[in-house]
């Protein structure tokens, strides 16, 4: 049963919904982006790209670690990669996290294009938080329409 729960919870279906929404837009070459749960689950845009950057798991806690301790966004260099994790949230759920990777930058060029990071960053956050209101409406109605149904079940 824990399984499911997992995969049922209304934070990872989110992430599964940002997934298919910002991969759906990315270019085919540049950036890559990960979406990455509380429980370590990921979601990367581009699975042959990511194993290719040599990021590993303890890596990746790192990169949580120091978000959950309030740094961010972090700014980091693994290889020639240039990474760069933040939280991904909305109002009402903390999803996980978004992390960027900048394949051949160095971390001079991506301090200087931090501004443009961040907006992405913020970007993501936007998806993610419009559509957790989208759910919310569509979970509305359809609850609406069986408290509909079953006011004229007992009417008969």
């Amino acid at each position: 049963m824990d399984m499911y729960e997992s995969l049922l919870s209304p934070a990872f279906v989110l992430n599964e919904q940002v997934a298919r929404q910002l991969y759906e837009v990315l270019p085919e070459q540049g950036l890559t982006i990960l979406i990455m749960d509380k429980k370590g689950n990921i979601w990367p845009s581009d699975s042959e790209e990511f194993a290719k950057f040599n990021i590993n798991g303890v890596d990746l806690k790192e990169l949580r670690d120091k978000i959950d301790d309030g740094v961010e966004p972090v700014i980091t260099q693994i290889d020639d990669c240039s990474i760069i994790a933040s939280q991904l949230a909305t109002e009402r759920s903390n999803c996980g996290y978004i992390i960027i990777i900048l394949p051949q930058y160095s971390p001079e060029s991506t301090l200087i294009n931090i501004t443009l990071i961040e907006t992405l960053l913020n970007q993501f956050n936007l998806i993610a938080n419009l559509l957790e209101k989208n759910n919310l409406l569509y979970e509305a109605q359809i609850q609406k329409y069986r408290d509909r149904i079953h006011s004229e079940i007992t009417l008969n």
